[in-house]
């Protein structure tokens, strides 16, 4: 079993007013008192879950609780300010996507943080892939079939997504763009209500989370014409990467979770803990974990090649939602 290799880059975000400064000594006693992992989405989760996992390994490794506590709101950015404002010690942590570093600092009009300079990236550990689904009326099973569909068809085809400017609505934008058809967005306020619409019949088509439609997609109540990542996923390895089934090489339209703190934090902290995700990430229990939840790990690499990942997906979805007139629309 192997994880998926990613360079990263991105943006991370600090706090709001000076902190005091964290001298060598106090980075190497680091940690002298539990840690908490800020999560911005609800309990539960697909990430909430995998945070969970690996936390209570952290908490044996570093002999420290850490301690996950849940900041949804704000389209996931509350999370990111509220640790973007913490000092920068190592005892606040957050995790955090795509919306928030990449998508957010280019479509809304204020935040309360700066994706390059409050917040460090420690590891990028895992993909979060969508699967292209359709409801089976449409008679379509094969993403040539879809092109060939939506091109004609009249009025266009409606597609769901969790909002403007969620990893589901560009995820369809990009494959609009890149195939050139046309499809009516219809936002919902949760995953499982535009999914569940789109096995109703509702609404025709969308890319959903993986390990959620993959059981409808078994049962015959959607039917998955592809993967969003460049590799074939675990919960439903028969639905083939959309750059290969379109075929459509280099095509990937995927969310990420990376481990990141307060700008400042001292580079010793920063690199205990790449280096003990690294090892967690490793871990063939781990991977299988994270699999199943229909997520793909990712082999943890260093600080560095996380910011170079986050700063290229930083130019691909802020071009995309430029594009759409999203820009500072919210």
């Amino acid at each position: 079993m192997r994880t998926h290799s990613i360079f990263a880059a991105a943006a991370i975000f600090a706090a709001a007013a000076p902190a005091p400064a964290i001298t060598p000594a106090v980075a190497q006693e680091w940690p002298s008192r539990n840690v908490t992992i800020v999560v911005p989405t609800a309990a539960g989760t697909g990430m909430d879950t995998v945070v969970r996992v690996y936390s209570e390994t952290l908490t044996r490794t570093f002999g420290r609780t850490f301690v996950v506590e849940n900041k949804p709101g704000a389209a996931l950015t509350l999370a990111a300010a509220y640790v973007a404002a913490s000092p920068p010690d190592g005892y606040t942590l957050l995790i955090t996507t795509a919306t928030p570093m990449v998508v957010a600092p280019v479509m809304f009009k204020q935040l309360r943080y700066n994706p390059s300079t409050d917040l460090r990236p420690i590891a990028l550990y895992a993909k979060s892939p969508f699967l292209l689904v359709i409801n089976p009326k449409y008679g379509v099973r094969s993403v040539a079939d879809l092109i060939a569909y939506a091109k004609k068809a009249s009025p266009p085809l409606t597609f769901a997504s969790t909002g403007p400017g969620s990893g589901q609505h560009l995820a369809m934008e990009f494959m609009k763009q890149r195939f050139a058809f046309d499809g009516t967005h219809v936002p919902y306020k949760s995953s499982p209500q535009s999914i569940g619409d789109i096995a109703a019949g509702h609404v025709a088509m969308g890319f959903v989370e993986a390990g959620v439609a993959a059981p409808l997609a078994r049962e015959g109540k959607l039917v998955a014409l592809a993967a969003s990542s460049l590799e074939r996923l675990p919960v439903l390895p028969q639905a083939a990467p959309l750059a290969q089934a379109a075929p459509s090489p280099g095509f990937e339209a995927v969310s990420w979770h990376v481990l990141a703190a307060p700008a400042k934090t001292p580079d010793a902290i920063i690199r205990r803990l790449n280096a003990e995700m690294r090892r967690i990430m490793s871990d063939a229990a781990m991977i299988k974990r994270v699999e199943t939840i229909g997520l793909l790990p990712v082999t943890v690499d260093t600080p560095e090649d996380a910011r170079r990942y986050i700063e290229a997906e930083a130019q691909k979805w802020g071009s995309l939602v430029r594009s759409l007139g999203l820009e500072k629309s919210q």
